[in-house]
């Protein structure tokens, strides 16, 4: 089975070819991305790249300041939209497929239809976002199925909470967050009874750092009565989420990302994805987690297949580039997760975190390479590449409400300067350098089973006291499938190194190594450079490893 790959990609940046950009600028002023940019060719380019699946962030409705009335879609208060573009994350419409994407707006769920269809052609699979905890403060669905009610239409809105209400009330008081409450139009926005604020913010006036263009979803959990938790009769938000699931999965969707899992009951999970898997066992779910002491329940009563290993790996990996961590700390991660480990999605960029060779991370792509060599190898759960991050973007733009902070904006309309030299041929040559690098590390990640499906050891403690590795910079670390083994070297420091690695005894029992004094054929997967050498527990295995690189040394028993 080959490992997951997964390429995330916002499309309403990834085709935009306006190099005239306009801070805080307009959907006709920037212009935008469209599904249809994901053609039979740059699919297969990503394929290519060692992916085995896209996640098309930002698909479905969200809340935005482009008025599209004209075609049947209710207009957003902008003083509740983050953005001119708005936030992927502040659904308007679960059924329906964001506008903006759209060659032609009102065929936008044939053109995304269309573009499940070219994906899979191109032997590539689908995940999007499910967004479970908040929808848009304006939420309004005008293309759910018929008879679908929808979200908060049944609700008694004179209580705080009721477990068949989709949403909290904060009964008699209004709206009153602390932002622009006319932000250019001629009337303010109002809500009355206030709704509870996404981000669990349960007063009426949210202030610009809350969640404040969304809304909290109900689950049966009793906030202002100790979090009791009111299940029976299942409650009506419930019913509501999976008949949302089970569309997309008509669709053709193969996995869902879901948003900010933890915010939502376990139960409700337990419940939920058994119940799509019914229908659709292939289907895989992968939840956006932070509470390290939640995982185990998010996974085995929770049932989700693939965990964000953020506070873990993530952290831990940026520590050690930023030269604020020890590679000590890797075996660290690897411990604490035991057991668990086949079920952690790592990652150096996504579109919440920093790009590695922005200014606020490593302010160098190439200091990425060791970072993602671990983070691709070390267990056989998902890796995920963040578009760009393979042509080492730097996301110092000042696109508008994102304001500069080496993320690439989900808020404004824009584009990513290393894509679109990208898609016109024009990378740089160390953009070209950098994404062979990604591309050799990804495919031998998706077919080497030693990666995909084996077994792990790690030599850090055989090392502590060599004078010839330095266990703070350098990581080392076996992968073996059957007879094939693969001895995995990295090393953070800006220089080359001439390492000597200590294997112990314990490997070569663990591992099954033979120690018959003969010299066998390496082969570094990523460079194809070939030599041979002995491999003995009597002895070091000398490497050479250049700086802030690694080597994937395969060899045979």
């Amino acid at each position: 089975m080959d490992k997951i790959i997964i390429y995330q990609v916002l499309p309403r940046l990834f085709g935009n070819t306006n190099e005239r950009l306009v801070e805080n600028g307009d959907l006709f002023q920037n212009g935008c991305g469209k599904l249809s940019d994901f053609t039979d060719e740059r699919l297969r380019s990503i394929r290519d790249l060692g992916a085995t699946h896209v996640w098309y962030t930002g698909v479905i409705e969200h809340a935005t300041q482009t008025d599209y009335s004209k075609y049947g879609i209710r207009k957003d208060h902008p003083a509740v939209v983050k953005g001119k573009a708005g936030s992927p994350y502040a659904i308007k419409d679960y059924y329906d497929i964001d506008p903006d994407l759209a060659t032609k707006v009102e065929n936008r769920r044939k053109e995304f239809a269309d573009l499940v269809k070219r994906t899979h052609k191109a032997g590539l699979k689908v995940i999007m976002d499910f967004v479970p905890n908040h929808v848009a403060r304006q939420y309004f669905s005008d293309a759910k199925p018929k008879g679908v009610r929808d979200l908060g239409e049944d609700d008694v809105k004179e209580v705080f909470f009721s477990n068949q209400n989709n949403f909290y009330y904060l009964v008699n008081q209004p709206f009153a967050g602390h932002m622009d409450l006319y932000a250019g139009e001629k009337e303010p926005y109002t809500e009355m009874p206030c709704k509870v604020t996404g981000n669990d913010f349960f007063s009426n006036n949210p202030g610009i750092y809350e969640w404040y263009e969304t809304v909290k979803l109900n689950y049966g959990i009793d906030y202002r009565n100790g979090h009791s938790r009111d299940f029976v009769p299942r409650p009506d938000t419930w019913q509501k989420m999976l008949d949302i699931l089970l569309y997309w999965c008509g669709l053709g969707v193969d996995g869902f990302r879901c948003d900010m899992a933890e915010m939502v009951p376990v139960e409700f999970w337990s419940w939920v994805i058994p119940s799509v898997k019914e229908k659709y066992p292939e289907l895989i779910f992968i939840a956006e987690t932070y509470d390290p002491s939640q995982y185990r329940s998010f996974i085995f009563d929770g049932k989700f297949d693939y965990l964000y290993d953020k506070v873990g790996l993530y952290d831990t990996l940026r520590g050690i580039m930023c030269n604020e961590n020890s590679c000590h700390a890797v075996t660290d991660c690897w411990q604490r997760l035991s057991g668990i480990e086949s079920h952690m999605l790592n990652f150096l960029e996504n579109h919440d975190e920093q790009r590695v060779a922005s200014d606020f991370f490593a302010s160098d792509a190439l200091k990425g390479r060791p970072a993602m060599i671990v983070a691709s190898c070390i267990n056989t759960g998902p890796v995920m590449l963040y578009f760009g991050q393979e042509l080492g973007e730097k996301a110092m733009d000042k696109a508008g409400f994102s304001g500069i902070d080496g993320r690439t904006t989900i808020f404004d309309y824009w584009a990513v300067p290393t894509i679109q030299r990208w898609l016109s041929g024009q990378s740089t040559k160390e953009e070209n350098d950098l994404r062979s690098f990604y591309a050799s590390l990804l495919n031998v990640c998706k077919k080497e089973k030693a990666i995909a499906e084996g077994s792990f050891f790690d030599l850090t403690y055989a090392n502590f006291n060599n004078p010839d590795y330095n266990t703070h910079k350098q990581y080392a670390f076996f992968r073996k499938y059957g007879k094939e083994c693969l001895l995995i070297v990295v090393n953070f420091e800006n220089n080359d190194v001439r390492l000597k690695i200590n294997i112990p005894q314990h490997a070569f029992d663990v591992l099954q190594l033979p120690d018959d004094g003969k010299e066998r054929s390496f082969t570094d997967m990523l460079s194809g450079i070939r030599f041979r050498q002995k491999m003995s527990f009597n002895a070091p295995f000398s490497v050479d490893v250049k700086q802030n690189d690694g080597v994937l040394l395969k060899f045979v028993l």
